[in-house]
């Protein structure tokens, strides 16, 4: 299969979706998408302004009170109906995922999909089995216990990079929880979005649970956060744009997943094949654009020339292409910005003495200038902005250290704290990192990228990588309130 043999829809005009009914923006105001690896014109999607949000928001509070005394056991049910729907179209979804985002279609866009349909059906079970605790107390004549109700209405905001699986973090954990929502996808990957939505309408989803608003983030995204009609609000994205939201919508609850930059640490005893393989699989998936993605690679000196020759074989097998050829292994960048940024960190390793010993630069052969060649940089120093800032893209910076100390001072450097990982054959070491690295998750010898959907996810106090869990059942109590109730019963 490749984009020649495949036969899409011709760029149409889509609509977003609020109170149940497909509609267009605001004095019809669109703009045109694009797909990262031809730079086609796949469509348009609505420009919604600020009153195209209120609209929503509107419908989502209308729906919220018979939306929360909905049964836990027909919100699965609903649950289990879009798993239905994702999974009956999963290889249409697979291909628009390609289309407006960029990744490989074998290697990552049908398992995106087949996580997607899993979350679902898991939020489905899990709902069902959230348990409350009946709470001891030292008067005999009461009795104390707890349930778990919805916050209300979510303001829920997405990135491009998993146009599908973030998203869905969200929507399934909040629908489980009972709350109503209103969503406001990227702009590059709009179109996912829609066909999500679609996916939402042929399940049977309640009118106004879920409104799709399309448009810019600092209009409709900015509306939602800030408008007194949202009870609470989940965003993905930079820490910069996150640190903005939590001003706009101060005193609401927040869900926050925000940007990472490992590191992840090779000490000299690790196995330094296994290593090289499983680390750059966290470097390259996706382009590397991925907030848990490994973009700074501490290797201890005893190790570190053998590793960064085994790094810079493992960039050399990636074979850049159309995302829709089984061959290929990584497709492009998503968009300019996030290129300009690559071309950036590049730029300043090699003023600071870095050496890029492949790659570096975009990819002349491909047409539209979104393609990065895979990088390995080595002799990073703690100065450069592969080692201060998130460069979410193809890159495998590494510096060396001599102690484990040296390696915690360098980790702790920076203001991310989102994903660390430890490859090492020492139990000892691997508990040490596993508890001294500030970061929410620590993989022992496992890439920065491991992750399943029920496990939690997020970032640490002190740093700028998020607030709170999504994932599995976390994301549910994170999206619901805990209620006490006392009863006098004599």
């Amino acid at each position: 299969m490749n984009s020649k043999e495949i036969r899409h829809e011709a760029a149409k005009d889509y609509l977003m979706y609020i109170d149940g009914k497909w509609v267009e923006a605001e004095g019809g105001k669109y703009f045109s998408t694009y797909s990262p690896a031809s730079g086609e014109t796949i469509g348009r999607i609505p420009e919604g302004s600020r009153n195209d949000a209120v609209k929503a928001i509107h419908a989502a509070r209308r729906a919220a009170e018979s939306f929360r005394d909905v049964s836990v056991w027909e919100r699965s049910e609903l649950l289990k109906r879009v798993a239905a729907v994702i999974e009956k179209r999963k290889d249409e979804l697979a291909y628009i995922l390609t289309l407006d985002q960029g990744k490989p279609y074998y290697s990552e866009s049908v398992y995106e999909i087949a996580n997607m349909a899993k979350t679902y059906l898991e939020a489905a079970e899990q709902i069902k089995w959230l348990e409350t605790p009946v709470i001891p107390v030292e008067d005999r004549n009461k009795r104390v216990f707890s349930i778990r109700q919805p916050k209300g209405v979510y303001a829920v905001i997405t990135p491009w990079n998993f146009p599908f699986m973030i998203p869905t973090e969200y929507l399934s954990a909040g629908l489980a929880a009972g709350n109503t929502i209103v969503w406001v996808p990227a702009p590059t990957t709009s179109i996912c979005a829609v066909k999500l939505m679609e996916c939402f309408e042929e399940a049977g989803m309640p009118r106004g649970v879920v409104n799709l608003v399309t448009g810019r983030g600092d209009v409709v995204g900015d509306e939602i956060v800030s408008n007194p009609g949202t009870d609470a609000i989940g965003f993905t994205g930079s820490s910069a744009t996150g640190k903005q939201i939590a001003i706009r919508g101060a005193g609401k609850p927040l869900l926050l997943e925000l940007g990472g930059n490992g590191p992840t640490i090779v000490l000299k005893d690790a196995d330094i094949d296994y290593a090289a393989k499983s680390i750059a699989a966290a470097c390259f998936s996706n382009a590397g654009q991925v907030c848990s993605s490994t973009e700074r690679i501490l290797a201890h000196r005893d190790v570190y020339d053998s590793f960064v020759g085994k790094m810079v074989e493992q960039a050399r097998q990636i074979k850049l292409g159309d995302p829709f050829e089984r061959a290929t292994t990584m497709g492009p960048l998503n968009n300019y910005p996030v290129v300009e940024k690559n071309v950036l960190h590049a730029e300043d390793g090699r003023k600071r003495g870095a050496n890029i010993l492949t790659g570096g630069a975009v990819a002349q052969e491909f047409p539209g200038g979104l393609y990065f060649q895979p990088t390995v940089v080595a002799d990073v120093t703690p100065e450069c902005l592969y080692n201060a800032e998130e460069t979410f893209g193809p890159v495998a910076p590494i510096m060396p250290f001599d102690s484990h100390e040296e390696a915690l001072d360098i980790a702790g450097r920076n203001q991310w704290g989102l994903v660390n990982a430890v490859y090492t054959n020492s139990l000892r070491d691997s508990m040490y990192f596993a508890e001294k690295l500030r970061a929410g998750i620590v993989n022992i010898n496992e890439n920065s990228n491991y992750w399943e959907p029920h496990i939690p996810f997020g970032g640490v106090a002190g740093k700028s990588s998020g607030l709170g869990r999504v994932g599995g059942k976390y994301s549910i109590m994170e999206m619901s309130d805990l209620k006490t109730i006392c009863m006098n019963i004599r």
